[in-house]
């Protein structure tokens, strides 16, 4: 078995599966991330509060009513600008820090765990691939499914308190909108992932002899089929001189 004729093992269809699932789930979080439209208002009820995300404001005219200035609040600013600094703890309660920081470190697991079933998919680099393949996935399976979990987390703390009247005005009025759902489908498309992952992980823990002798006949079959290569190499520049002459 040589690696120029390209004769090793491919990834599996189970870890195909798997890595298509983070890969299409880690979208929908990114856009989850970066959407502002966690929850709105109803646009019949002409409320001062339009919408938000887990980074972002909108407001119309927006007035606060325990600020001691009459200040109106008015278009959209990140949650950390120095127009929205007067009324920031009234904005970001302890439990929107909490998703905020669940979230982004469900980002980086996801984002992490892409990579390396990348590196899975194309084995690349090929040994290591081939001998700690079992650890690749066992690894994104771990990552992926934290991710879930954290943004299941998420999903529920947002869900649990975006009503409650001491954060925002008139409650009743406003609604979840399409970020919040696309975590929902993201925190459930990386839950199975990380099954199909962890399925494949034990059988690849299993296989896991197998694959360190096959990357060791590689080594040994790899300088025999350098001087095969060399060898023909010659022969055809034998040829073309002797055409030549």
């Amino acid at each position: 078995m040589t690696t120029a004729n390209n004769e090793y093992p491919k990834a599996s269809n189970a870890t195909l599966i798997g890595a298509t699932i983070t890969y299409v789930a880690g979208l929908f979080l990114l856009l989850s991330f970066a959407g502002p439209y966690w929850i709105e208002s109803y646009s019949g009820m002409f409320s001062s509060f339009k919408h938000m995300g887990l980074w972002e404001y909108c407001f119309d005219r927006f007035r606060f009513p325990s600020f001691q200035y009459d200040k109106y609040f008015d278009g959209c600013h990140y949650i950390f600008s120095q127009e929205l600094y007067v009324i920031r703890e009234y904005l970001l309660p302890g439990w929107l820090m909490a998703v905020q920081i669940f979230v982004t470190l469900a980002l980086m697991l996801s984002f992490t765990a892409q990579i390396l079933l990348a590196c899975v998919i194309i084995r690349m680099p090929l040994r290591i691939v081939l001998r700690y393949e079992w650890i690749f996935v066992s690894l994104s399976f771990i990552m992926v499914g934290i991710t879930s979990v954290f943004l299941f987390l998420s999903v529920a703390i947002f869900g649990g308190n975006c009503y409650r009247r001491d954060w925002m005005l008139y409650p009743s009025f406003n609604v979840l909108s399409w970020s919040y759902a696309f975590a929902v489908v993201a925190f459930i498309l990386f839950g199975l992932a990380a099954v199909l992952l962890f399925l494949e992980s034990r059988k690849l823990y299993e296989l896991r002899l197998e694959a360190k002798n096959l990357v060791a006949q590689m080594q040994h079959s790899q300088p025999e089929h350098a001087l095969h290569q060399l060898r023909d190499q010659l022969h055809q520049q034998q040829q073309l001189g002797y055409f030549r002459n």
